[in-house]
Order: structure tokens, then C-alpha cells, then sequence
């Protein structure tokens, strides 16, 4: 990623008020590296391989699977919150079993891998040499220079002349009529990049980044190389995934921001990285 400066936040009007999507403001970075893709399951199998690593899901036994999505029996069912029923919570989901224990990742090699938590992140990167990026590297590489637009190609909606984005189409929470192709996740080249070469920043799986969240921080964000509050309770998300839609959750936006405990793990959540000397 080029160094530049770029105008943060929703300048659409999109914006959910909780999320702390404004006020706008320019961030002034120094040239990074990124990773043009999520992080893949081929990716992860190769560092749990090389380092025995047990992922929070596993060790807890339990990971959050999107309803339609799951692939297990009864007995591994647990409950729902009554805020979002479409959630449950899985005994034996985990990365490599991203619906449950009858399902896996055998011809999911390219796509982006899931349940993996912060802190699951932070130890692959720790392994490869890397990073999780910063709110403010994540936003001013997903608009890959287009200063204030809403999505990474521009403000055309995601299904103008053919679908640029892996979101829920139909009805939210209980009718996906897959006009994209993709129920669950797409392989993480797929679509199309943006000017910048970053694949799918939208859609998909929401990506972790480095800061914690605060909605209010925008309003004290130093301009050069912020890197969020010294402290919180959840660490950003990013992106939007395949379950947002206009009806419930328009986060698939470059500005769009979301949150998580950092041992959270869902089936709609992975990670990118940046380099060290970025």
C-alpha cells in the first residue's frame, strides 16, 4: 500500500450510530505491506501443522455456527440468544469443521479460514512474521484510493452489472437465494480486487484488526498512524461478511465498523495480515 492520507468514516449517510462511523476525519499512513487475501484454511493448516497450535474453539469445544449453516448432530446444539436467534452455538465447530462435526474443510482449501478468534489470529501472525492490521490500514487499503467512496470499487451497489461481493441475498434471516454463487463463504480470490490489489475487503468473512473498539474514537484520532484506544472490551472487525444485507447489517462498506470479544469465533469471521515493517 502506497504512503497517503485518506478521509475516514461513512461519508454515505449509511452509517449505524452505535458503530462511531464519524466524525470524518483525514489519517495520514506510511507506505505497508498486506495481504491480498484473507488468510485461507490451506494458509492456516500450514502453521497449526508447523506449530501444534489448539485454537480458542477447540479448546472451548464450541464456536458460533449461522443456522442454515450448520452440519451436526442434535445432541451438539446449544442454545440461541434471544437478540439473534440465527446464531447457535456448536459443540465441535472449529475451523476445520466450520458447520459442526460432520462437516470440514476438504474442499475449502482456498477459502477464508473461520472460527478463528483474536487471539488465534494474533498467534498465526506471531508464526508468520506478521501483523493484524490497524483500523485506519484496513479502511485506506479496502478503498483502494477512492477517498470517500462506499465500496472498494466505487458507490455502485454490490449487485450493479453482476454481483462484486459475497453477501446474503433474499430474505434475512431465513431465505438465501444465492445469486451470488456462495451461501457460506467464497474462496478468497474471488470477485474482483480492488485498484490497490486487495481481494474481497467486503463480504465475506468480517476481518480482526490490531485496536481495540471505542464508537467515540473518531472524535480524538490523532491524523498520523492511529492505532485505536489503550484499551476496551472488543477488538474491531471489518468488512462485513456473507450474511450481511441491506435489511439487517449493511456493513459491507469501506467505513462500516464492527466489534467482538477477542476469544470470540464465528463461522463469519477471519483475518489478514500486514508486515512487521509496516
Amino acid at each position: 500500500m502506497p504512503a497517503g492520507s485518506f478521509v475516514m468514516g461513512d461519508s454515505s449517510g449509511d452509517r449505524h450510530p452505535v458503530d462511531g462511523e464519524v466524525p470524518l476525519h483525514e489519517v495520514a499512513l506510511e507506505a505497508f505491506t498486506m495481504d491480498a487475501t484473507t488468510v485461507t484454511n490451506d494458509d492456516f493448516a500450514r502453521f497449526t501443522s508447523a506449530t501444534g497450535y489448539v485454537t480458542e474453539a477447540e479448546s472451548f469445544g464450541v464456536s458460533a455456527v449461522f443456522h442454515l449453516a450448520v452440519s451436526a448432530p442434535p445432541q451438539d446444539l446449544g442454545g440461541r440468544s434471544p437478540a439473534t436467534p440465527w446464531w447457535i452455538g456448536v459443540r465441535g465447530a472449529d475451523w476445520r469443521h466450520p458447520g459442526g462435526r460432520d462437516s470440514s474443510i476438504d474442499d475449502l482449501g482456498t477459502h477464508p479460514v473461520t472460527h478463528v478468534s483474536w487471539h488465534d489470529a494474533l498467534a498465526y501472525c506471531d508464526w508468520a512474521g506478521r501483523r493484524l492490521p490497524t483500523e485506519a490500514e484496513w479502511e485506506y487499503a479496502a478503498r483502494g484510493g477512492l477517498d470517500r467512496a462506499t465500496y472498494p470499487w466505487g458507490d455502485e451497489e454490490v449487485d450493479h452489472g453482476g454481483w462484486r461481493a459475497n453477501i446474503w441475498q433474499g430474505t434475512f434471516p431465513t431465505s438465501n437465494t444465492v445469486e451470488d454463487g456462495f451461501a457460506t463463504t467464497a474462496p478468497a480470490r474471488w470477485f474482483a480486487p480492488n485498484s490497490f490489489g486487495i481481494w474481497q475487503s467486503v463480504g465475506n468473512v468480517w476481518e480482526w484488526c490490531a485496536d481495540w473498539f471505542s464508537p467515540n474514537y473518531y472524535r480524538a484520532s490523532p491524523r498520523e498512524d492511529p492505532r485505536g484506544p489503550a484499551t476496551g472490551r472488543g477488538r474491531v472487525m471489518r468488512g462485513g461478511s456473507y450474511l450481511c444485507h441491506a435489511s439487517y447489517c449493511n456493513r459491507y462498506r469501506n467505513s462500516a465498523r464492527s466489534q467482538n470479544t477477542p476469544d470470540s469465533s464465528m463461522g463469519n469471521a477471519g483475518f489478514r495480515t500486514v508486515g512487521i515493517s509496516g
